[in-house]
């Protein structure tokens, strides 16, 4: 089972669509919200939701099923 990493916040609309959207596939998610770490705040504050599949980051219109499954698939 492939590994992905969801950085999120809490009370993020686009971060519940996000996580949604990855438990349509057979991943683990391994959910990190930024305001625990002040590493992740300042990499990704204000563009959360992001994924990361592979070491490769998926931002806002970049997260749809298609492009998830396509990621996934390869």
């Amino acid at each position: 089972m492939k590994e992905v990493l969801l950085y999120t916040r809490k009370q993020c609309p686009l971060c519940d669509e996000a996580r949604a959207l990855l438990e349509l596939f057979d991943v683990n998610i391994i959910e990190h919200d930024i305001e625990t770490r002040d590493e992740w705040q300042l990499n990704y504050g204000l563009m959360i939701p992001v994924i990361v599949i592979d070491r490769e980051e998926m931002y806002g219109e970049q997260i749809s099923f298609e492009q998830l499954n396509k990621r996934l698939s390869s």
